[in-house]
């Protein structure tokens, strides 16, 4: 969001001098405990401060009244991305806006994700021209700058790309990619001029966004370390962040040559492994080898019992209000031995529920962004969607992930497990559905798989209601009608099809209230 009230906020860059997430409700020009934007970069140490507060923005923007929620990727990222599938369940009320599409232009949720990732591109945009100015200054080395410069730029496409598949229809919805995106902002918001400027920009096209994704991120990829010492390798962005989220941009492109290209690299470099079990990123959310980029919380720092995803996804002392779905329970490409289902899942008499969030009292569980299976799925698809598709890369990839958890040689995909590439695709996709449950990714495939001409999903998919379920819902492999059917129909919420106005959400009432053209844009239905 670009408005008045958070321009005075960018006028002093929000830096504390002995904490980096600061209130956004201060006004005060030069306030006693904080640096101005010009000081902010006039020493090492503070240049570092700021670059940190850039991740902070990430991990945590204020929600309504100040509340910190995890917005936009300290969790709310996970939650909205899976309340917008059928994967996970909610429970409770919490969530019942997301998980049914009742909202609007005023609804919290979605208005406070568009705002808190606009505040974390707009405070990205700050560092970079603060690091340049620093640069040239001789505060910093110019490579120093390149660096900082690098990880705004990797964070700023992570924010826009969230926004699009949130705000905008997916890269396949027009043959050229030129129906509307979001604003792509570049420039920082930190004078009345650039305010105004603000004001009026309309919405970049979804080629031009995506574009401009794969400029930051190839500039972070040639400017970033390829890793870093101790937690910092996860919590701070590398090459192979870049490199990795690169290969999720192309995937939503249907670039699938660019996805094998850019993942080999990963790939070959070594610097990141599998675990050894299912459950090594979530046992070891801040130091594992798989993990390629996670946002921190802490103790101290995280989206506490209105957002932490500990509280939210665990069962007891956790609130347990997103369960995993029956829908995904039951299906009967999860095989009932795989040890996802014992290590990853718990239950609580009632419902079965997530166990990669475990850190409950203390909050600080790691948001995993992007983490090598998949990376190592990306490729699998891609290799099997190529004009001449290569089967066999895509089934050792695919096998990477899904032999971990299946321990059964007997119960390993081999060739001839698939008559068609078509259906191997399919193994890949379900793959993906249990292999990133609870984790927000179930939103983006279905995005991305709208308009696919094999595997579409239609739109929005029907979900449970958990109030129509009993425990005994939960039945792995339970065929309820003899159709195939694996959760009685009775349970779901109608789904909604790809061409209804729910399937984006709308632009926020206050931006529109700001910027005349984005007024005038706003996604139809609304």
């Amino acid at each position: 969001m670009i408005n008045k009230f958070i321009v005075a906020a960018c006028l002093v860059l929000m830096m504390c001098l002995f904490a980096v997430s600061c209130d956004d409700s201060v006004t005060d020009l030069q306030p006693l405990d904080r640096i101005t934007e010009a000081a902010a970069f006039e020493t090492p140490d503070r240049c570092e401060l700021s670059m940190v507060g850039v991740y902070d923005r990430a991990q945590s923007g204020f929600y309504a009244g100040g509340q910190v929620r995890g917005y936009p990727f300290g969790a709310a990222n996970v939650e909205q991305g899976d309340n917008r599938g059928e994967d996970m369940l909610n429970v409770a009320l919490f969530y019942a806006i997301t998980y049914e599409a009742t909202y609007n232009p005023t609804t919290a949720n979605n208005v406070y994700h568009w705002e808190t990732l606009y505040g974390l591109i707009n405070r990205a945009n700050i560092v970079i021209e603060g690091m340049r100015n620093a640069a040239t200054n001789g505060v910093i080395s110019a490579q120093a700058a390149a660096e900082y410069e690098g990880e705004a730029r990797f964070l700023r496409a992570l924010a826009h790309h969230e926004l699009l598949i949130h705000f905008a229809r997916p890269y396949n919805h027009t043959p050229d990619a030129s129906h509307p995106g979001v604003p792509y902002r570049t420039t920082a918001v930190n004078t009345a001029a650039a305010l105004d400027q603000a004001a009026t920009q309309g919405r970049n096209t979804v080629k031009e966004c995506y574009d401009r994704i794969l400029e930051d991120l190839n500039f972070a990829a040639a400017n970033l370390p390829d890793t870093r010492a101790g937690s910092r390798k996860i919590s701070r962005a590398t090459a192979g962040a870049a490199t990795a989220l690169k290969t999720r941009i192309y995937l939503h492109m249907g670039d699938w040559q660019k996805v094998i290209d850019e993942g080999s690299k990963l790939v070959a470099g070594g610097v990141y492994s599998l675990t050894a079990t299912p459950e090594g990123p979530f046992a070891n959310n801040a130091s594992n080898t798989e993990s390629i980029f996670a946002i921190e919380n802490s103790q101290a720092d995280n989206p506490g019992v209105n957002g932490a995803l500990p509280v939210m996804y665990a069962v007891s002392p956790g609130r347990a209000l997103v369960a995993i779905s029956p829908i995904i329970w039951n299906a009967p490409f999860w095989h009932p031995s795989d040890l996802r289902r014992g290590q990853l899942a718990k239950d609580n008499g009632r419902a079965f529920f997530s166990h990669k969030y475990r850190n409950i009292t203390t909050q600080d569980d790691y948001n995993q962004i992007i983490r090598l299976p998949e990376v190592l799925l990306n490729m699998s698809e891609a290799y099997a969607r190529l004009a001449s598709p290569n089967t066999t890369e895509a089934l050792a990839m695919l096998n990477m992930v899904r032999n971990r958890a299946l321990t059964d040689a007997a119960l390993h995909y081999t060739a001839a497990s698939f008559p068609t590439t078509n259906d191997l695709i399919r193994a890949i996709l379900n793959e993906r559905r249990i292999e990133f449950l609870g984790e927000g990714r179930r939103w983006a495939d279905i995005h991305r798989l709208a308009k696919d001409a094999v595997f579409s999903t239609g739109g929005i998919p029907a979900k449970v209601r958990y109030n129509n379920t009993s425990f005994a819902s939960w039945g792995p492999g339970v065929d309820y009608d003899g159709n195939g059917n694996y959760v009685p129909a009775a349970e779901l919420v109608p789904a909604i099809e790809y061409d209804d106005y729910r399937f984006v959400w709308p632009i926020p009432q206050s931006e529109l209230n700001t910027n005349p053209v984005l007024a005038e844009q706003q996604n139809p239905g609304y």
